[in-house]
């Protein structure tokens, strides 16, 4: 503990006096002995965590290197339909079989329609040992598909790319058409579906179709998640994974859509003055998701939203764009109302919240007939949604207010 220093004057005599009180020491050796503590907790966690993420990232590779070959065995299969000579070296790792379509093979002892050798298993099994061990550690896309072409040796240089990009093609093909069905799912599929395209973003990070399914997953978790930070997270990853895909494709409407919605998602986390700045982004890309695909009944219900919201724009909230913004943003329940409409047309019955917004529009315009009829028709479909859910609660509030 510091002591106070005297003069040298004073000899052996002088006493030196502390900086700190007793009581003051101990409270300071109290928290240094907490901050020890802590230090010492924070490093088991971070050795913990790197230790997860070195498992995480050993399970992904794996999964990658599985699904590649299995791939490469379908690709095989249908690529050589006729009997190939076998090398004469014995120490060739290449996969030696024949799938014959008529007779039985003589030369090597196999029945109709099967593989030739009994080396064609242990040369396979010798060569995906060794790539197993070799580069564990290596998750880049381009690793794995440098593995893919090093097995296909029994194809010439010329093949090899058109064989690569039909397998990734037909694996991508089956990838996406899962990610779609878990999407319409249930709360628990859209999120096996996240995982789903998690597992494959290494092997398929490079495709459009893929990118913004990753990031509308990401849209999906902001949803049906009920903590605040979770939900910004999920919405800003997402965001910034269909920043990526537009840079490369600014002409896909599923780009600019499920960017407008992921933005449309953060915002609701930040200030009035950057929601505000958000919807003009919203709008933008909106109009460009349109202009690229107008039969697309998602973007006009996504357009009609924003129409009404903006009709209903609070009073500080009109000040402050008029004060931030030259041009503020203006829509009308007329405009909500007819892109509403729009979705009807295109899509008959698309959501329960569709129907549920133009009875509101309806309602805010004075028609209380054309309100109630589209009432009933909201009442008719399912919900299948959490939009829909609150739309649901809606419907029955109007109903309540129209009986009293």
């Amino acid at each position: 503990v510091p002591r106070v220093p005297v003069p040298v004057e004073a000899g052996d005599a002088a006493r030196y006096t502390p900086l700190l009180m007793h009581d003051e020491q101990v409270d300071v050796l109290e928290r240094l002995d907490f901050v020890l503590r802590n230090i010492s907790e924070l490093r088991k966690e971070v050795e913990e965590l790197r230790n997860s993420l070195q498992h995480l990232a050993a399970e992904i590779v794996g999964e990658v290197r599985s699904h590649l070959e299995e791939t490469q065995k379908v690709t095989r299969r249908r690529r050589f339909p006729f009997p190939r000579e076998r090398s004469d070296s014995a120490g060739s790792s290449s996969i030696y079989f024949t799938a014959s379509s008529g007779t039985a093979n003589t030369d090597d002892g196999e029945s109709e329609g099967g593989y030739t050798t009994a080396n064609a298993e242990s040369d396979y099994d010798r060569e995906s040992e060794r790539e197993s061990e070799e580069g564990e550690d290596e998750v880049s896309c381009e690793t794995v598909r440098t593995a893919r072409r090093d097995s296909l040796d029994l194809v010439n240089e010329d093949e090899t790319h058109l064989i690569l990009d039909s397998s990734l093609e037909e694996g991508l093909g089956q990838l996406l058409q899962q990610a779609d069905r878990l999407h319409d799912g249930d709360e628990q599929e859209k999120r096996e579906g996240f995982q789903l395209l998690l597992n494959n973003k290494l092997a398929y990070a490079d495709q459009k179709d893929f990118l913004w399914r990753l990031a509308r997953a990401h849209s999906d978790m902001c949803e049906i998640t009920e903590d605040a930070d979770e939900k910004r997270s999920y919405a800003s990853d997402g965001k910034e994974e269909i920043e990526i895909a537009l840079q490369k494709w600014d002409q896909s409407a599923e780009c600019h859509q499920w960017y407008a919605v992921l933005c449309g998602q953060l915002s609701e986390h930040e200030s009035i003055q950057k929601r505000i700045q958000t919807g003009y982004v919203f709008k933008e890309h909106i109009d460009k998701a349109i202009e690229l695909k107008p039969e697309d009944a998602k973007s006009y219900y996504l357009l009609g939203r924003w129409c009404y919201q903006v009709s209903h724009l609070g009073w500080l909230e009109k000040k402050t764009a008029s004060a931030l913004f030259e041009a503020p943003p203006t829509a009308t329940v007329q405009d909500a109302l007819q892109n509403f409409l729009r979705v009807e047309e295109l899509s008959p019955g698309f959501s329960k919240a569709g129907r549920v917004y133009i009875a509101k529009c309806y309602r805010d315009l004075g028609n209380n007939a054309a309100a109630a009829l589209w009432m009933n028709l909201a009442s008719e479909l399912p919900v299948n949604t959490k939009e829909d859910a609150e739309s649901e609660r809606e419907l029955e509030e109007m109903r309540s207010v129209w009986e009293e």
